[in-house]
């Protein structure tokens, strides 16, 4: 199976990657998670996203176990957030730069590598989730020198950032920024700005939520009617149509969708062949953006 593909950080990979986040739900199936990131790697994704607080270590080690260096696949990591087993909430936030440089750490003895090839700083400074208090307000320029020193430790091969605005982008465009992950779908396209940004710095546009929010309240893709209507006449399914139409909508975008099922990797990797007549990109360009905001605070 054939997929686009794009330069990121200096590599060229496949526009459809593979997002880990939910492979913590076959944490009693190891050897199934394990098969799963594998056929990712055999349909030709050489782009995972991962992060320690994924099934509090569970994904990581899943990763280490199934990546093979041949393989040739870019593990992008994050930080900015910790496992928080028994909490409210399954992860806590990890702002200061101490805590980004542990967490770096963490990631790097968990995936069983000296370098990360690129690692998110992960604000909370927009769309959907936590929001910074106390201890945890963190001026951006501090941590971005964390992360520039531990890309000069060689610790970290590139830096990306998530949930950040587009003044905090532009800020740090001078660090040399690879990508940005923000929440973004068909239905909330809040920050068309930065994407287009981000176009014209080469910077690659790696949004989560890609069929709309996983939390009560917030839009979803499969939710439109003419998206519907489209995946009918595609003979495709309305998850498919939302991840082709935001490969269609930018050459910069990479996609990470996350699955813990085989049939749905398989559907999402075929999602980067759909071809849209302007018809029908241009009834999926009409469809109302709602805010993805959502504070979980």
């Amino acid at each position: 199976m054939s997929t686009p593909t794009a330069s990121f950080a200096g590599r060229t990979v496949a526009r459809v990657g593979y997002g880990a986040a939910q492979l913590g739900r076959l944490g009693d199936h190891r050897a199934e998670a394990v098969a799963l990131v594998r056929r990712a790697v055999e349909l030709g994704v050489n782009h995972v996203d991962t992060a320690e607080f994924y099934g509090f270590g569970f994904a990581n080690a899943v990763i280490r176990e199934a990546v093979r260096p041949e393989d040739d696949v870019v593990v992008v990591t994050k930080v900015g957030a910790d496992p928080n087993p028994g909490g409210r909430l399954p992860l806590r936030m990890a702002q200061r730069p101490e805590q980004l440089r542990a967490s770096v750490e963490d990631n790097l003895r968990s995936l069983g590598v000296d370098r990360l090839p690129v690692v998110n700083l992960r604000r909370l400074d927009s769309g959907p989730g936590l929001r910074p208090e106390g201890d945890q307000v963190v001026d951006l320029d501090d941590q971005l020198a964390a992360m520039i020193t531990l890309r000069d430790e060689g610790k970290i091969g590139a830096i990306g950032l998530g949930s950040v605005t587009l003044d905090g982008l532009r800020r740090a465009l001078p660090v040399g920024i690879v990508c940005v992950q923000n929440a973004y779908s068909l239905v909330s396209r809040d920050d068309e700005d930065m994407l287009r940004l981000c176009a014209a710095e080469g910077i690659a546009w790696v949004p989560f939520f890609p069929l709309g929010g996983a939390f009560p309240g917030l839009p979803k893709v499969a939710e439109e009617p003419v998206v519907h209507t489209v995946a009918e006449s595609l003979g495709v399914t309305p998850a498919q149509v939302g991840l082709a139409w935001l490969l269609h909508h930018a050459p910069n975008v990479l996609l990470i969708p996350g699955t813990a099922d085989r049939g749905h990797l398989e559907a999402n990797m075929a999602a980067g062949e759909i071809a849209f007549d302007a018809a029908a990109l241009a009834v999926l360009d009409a469809v109302e953006s709602r805010s993805s905001e959502l504070s979980l605070g």
